[in-house]
């Protein structure tokens, strides 16, 4: 017989379902990342640090010195010698180390002997690199410093805002390398904020000549220009993108006002 009108049809069989086949050698074992349980995995956690007070006033006045336009004055220190250029400087500049203590201590004490045995010690004066703020403004009024070296990171930089202008009066080549602690380690101090050289050695003077010519074509001639340059003013990624939005907003007005 016909099946009836609005009867269900014969349910299919069901399938029967593959069943995966487990090594029983290897154990399921899921984390459990509650109290007591497996250490959560490694994050990135620098958000949360609570960095020190030093280290948030460095990084706020970084930023700062972006987001305000800085004065020429101070915008100078913010272009540097290249790096080339600057090894080549710092290799003159380390055969000319003042002396350390020990080494002082060494030279007095045989200083002293010569003198109990009654000979004459030689007190010819050795040519090295001369620092300390007053003592370089000293010899740069003078017109004795033949090179002057200035560390852009000077703190508060109003110690050295006024030796470009002093040196390029003066006629006195001067430059501006990164890291005051680098100038230190020349004349074994953490930090020097400036040095100078008032005369080098024979061998020395050719290879010294060209760092000059190099370092007056980089800063001396182009005070000029330099003084005239503001810095600062780069905004944040948010608000350059705001100032964006709003530039092609006024730029549609204006093609349908023409149209």
């Amino acid at each position: 017989m016909a099946p009836k009108k609005g009867a269900r049809p014969p349910a299919a069989v069901a399938q029967k379902k593959t069943e995966k086949v487990v090594n029983p050698l290897f154990e399921k074992r899921p984390k459990q990342f509650g109290i007591g349980g497996a250490l959560p995995p490694k994050r990135d956690l620098s958000r949360f640090v609570k960095w020190p007070q030093v280290v948030n006033i460095q990084r706020k006045r970084r930023i700062l010195k972006q987001r305000l336009k800085v004065p020429p004055a101070i915008n100078q220190f913010s272009k540097t010698l290249d790096k080339n250029l600057a090894t080549n400087l710092f290799k003159v500049l380390l055969k000319y180390r003042p002396e350390d203590k020990a080494a002082k201590k060494e030279r007095l004490l045989k200083r002293a002997q010569a003198e109990s045995e009654g000979k004459v010690p030689e007190l010819k004066k050795p040519i090295v690199v001369k620092y300390g703020l007053k003592h370089v403004t000293y010899l740069i009024e003078q017109n004795k410093a033949q090179l002057v070296v200035i560390a852009h990171d000077v703190d508060p930089i109003e110690l050295v805002v006024w030796l470009p202008a002093l040196c390029r009066k003066m006629e006195i080549p001067y430059c501006i390398v990164r890291g005051k602690a680098r100038l230190g380690a020349i004349v074994h101090k953490k930090t020097a904020s400036v040095l100078c050289l008032t005369s080098v050695k024979n061998e020395d003077k050719m290879e010294f000549s060209k760092i000059l010519e190099a370092i007056k074509a980089n800063f001396n001639d182009k005070f000029e220009e330099n003084r005239k340059k503001w810095g600062g003013g780069i905004m944040g990624s948010k608000s350059q993108a705001k100032t964006k939005a709003k530039e092609k907003l006024l730029q549609k007005e204006a093609a349908q006002r023409l149209t």
